[in-house]
């Protein structure tokens, strides 16, 4: 009788270690975290060999698909191992709820924003620019003392002498504000003192008569227009993709806007979710564009006189460009781009070269299935840098200003999911040194120099303008 009470007591020990179906989720969970998670994050989700779990701060993407992903398939340069052979994807959708949970209990929230934090080279303070903003996407000046915001829903607001103008500009585009589109960039001519043009990119919807389907076609489009009052006017078209080219689909826009010292306008559109079309021409999406201000196209564009090809191309194989800058001694042209999970990228673009999505790529697909046994073609142009996971490469700018000398021309480089700005020193095209000089303030949207040589960073979550000036100015 007694070696049948002990036979049923271990019996019920090993079934609970095992993790059995039945075990409710949030248990099951609780057993899970025991097992694979305590002795690195703490027996209490309060750290240890790696970070809390319950402070509020996610270092490597706070939404539910990154912790999913972080998870199943591990961060193995930073010794976190994949759990895809041990957890089934159900039970890691437990975990994460889970510990969305605790972190609940424990009352986390975001810590304030500092006053100052330290870089490698200095000291920097920093100033709240605006907020009450909603998902605010881009930031350019026109003087220096305003600067224009871009929010995706639609909204340009404008900042006067460091306060934010309570009203919106009037008249700014009608856009599709779904998914990832919305109103994203905003660019000020170079030569806006004499024109006053203002360029806006943002997800036109092709609405059709008669048609109610739930998704009209869309794509990346961009127009330019005056600021008169606090009215926008005088709008032109500069881009308008063939309306045949149009998707349905509500995600890889692009889309960011620069000019060189020639005066061209250069542009990216991701491949709309439509990975082939980033190989053929006669499509726009999946290309970095270059066009005359006015929507001209340069008589030596690389496809200008090839029949059936969008005469805007400069480059192709770009899966969803988010970043463009221009190297304020050199005139060359940097691009960032979103990889799928793992292998963002960082390219020199260059007239009719193609970047190679989706032929050949150092990511998978999110569910972790290959895209392409290939890292190298002949013909296809490898990456500067790529980084592998993803970090969400965003905003893009060099450096180029007097309060911070020591990064004169070195490129500043937004993430979404890692929430950091890093700055790279490049040595004609090889990054020969990086450091992360912003983390875990927000999801960084855009970063640019601003006027007086300050860095102005963009946040998403929260929805901020920050700037950053030396502490000891």
């Amino acid at each position: 009788m007694k070696r049948q009470v002990v036979f049923t007591i271990v019996f019920a020990f090993i079934s609970a270690i095992a993790v059995p179906q039945t075990v409710k989720p949030d248990h099951r969970a609780l057993l899970n975290y025991r097992k694979y998670c305590a002795n690195c994050h703490g027996p209490e989700f309060q750290g240890g060999n790696a970070q809390s779990l319950v402070d509020g701060i996610w270092q490597f993407g706070g939404a539910r698909n990154y912790m999913f992903r972080n998870i199943k398939f591990g961060i193995p340069h930073l010794g976190m191992p994949s759990y895809a052979e041990s957890l089934s994807d159900d039970e890691i959708q437990s975990l994460v709820t889970f510990l969305f949970e605790e972190e609940k209990k424990a009352g986390a929230e975001r810590p304030p924003m500092p006053g100052s934090i330290e870089t490698q080279d200095y000291k920097l303070e920093i100033e709240v620019v605006a907020e009450s903003l909603e998902v605010p996407w881009s930031i350019d000046f026109i003087s220096g003392s305003t600067a224009l915001i871009t929010e995706r829903p639609g909204r340009v607001r404008i900042v006067k002498d460091g306060k934010l103008v309570e009203a919106a500009l009037e008249g700014t585009p009608e856009v599709l504000n779904e998914g990832q589109g919305g109103l994203m960039d905003l660019a000020v001519d170079p030569n806006y003192e004499d024109n006053g043009w203002i360029y806006l990119a943002f997800s036109h919807e092709l609405k059709e008569e008669g048609k109610n389907d739930d998704r009209s076609p869309a794509m990346t489009k961009i127009v330019r227009g005056q600021i008169m009052g606090n009215r926008w006017m005088n709008e032109q078209t500069v881009f308008e993709a063939p309306h045949d080219t149009y998707r349905t689909t509500r995600h890889h826009y692009g889309c960011r806007i620069v000019f060189d010292k020639a005066g061209f306008m250069y542009f990216g559109i991701g491949d709309r979710g439509a990975r082939s079309h980033a190989q053929d021409i006669s499509k726009p999406n999946g290309k970095i564009h270059r066009i005359l201000p006015n929507g001209d196209i340069p008589s030596d564009n690389p496809f200008v006189d090839q029949p059936g090809a969008i005469k805007s191309i400069f480059s192709l194989g770009n899966r969803n460009p988010q970043g463009l800058a221009i190297h304020p001694d050199t005139g060359e042209l940097w691009e960032t781009e979103h990889g799928p999970f793992g292998g963002d990228e960082l390219n020199l673009i260059s007239s009719r070269k193609n970047y190679g999505w989706p032929e050949i790529t150092y990511g998978r697909n999110y569910n972790g299935t290959v895209i392409t046994e290939h890292t190298r073609k002949a013909g296809l142009e490898q990456p500067n840098l790529y980084w592998k996971p993803s970090i969400a490469v965003c905003g893009l700018d060099f450096y180029s200003g007097d309060l911070f000398p020591k990064w004169n021309n070195k490129l500043m480089v937004g993430a979404l999911k890692y929430e950091e700005v890093k700055l790279l020193h490049i040595e004609r095209d090889r990054v020969i040194h990086e450091q992360t000089i912003i983390k875990n303030l927000g999801r960084v949207r855009d970063v640019c120099t601003g006027p007086e040589g300050a860095v102005y960073v963009v946040l998403n979550n929260p929805d901020k303008v920050i700037r950053l000036k030396p502490a000891d100015q």
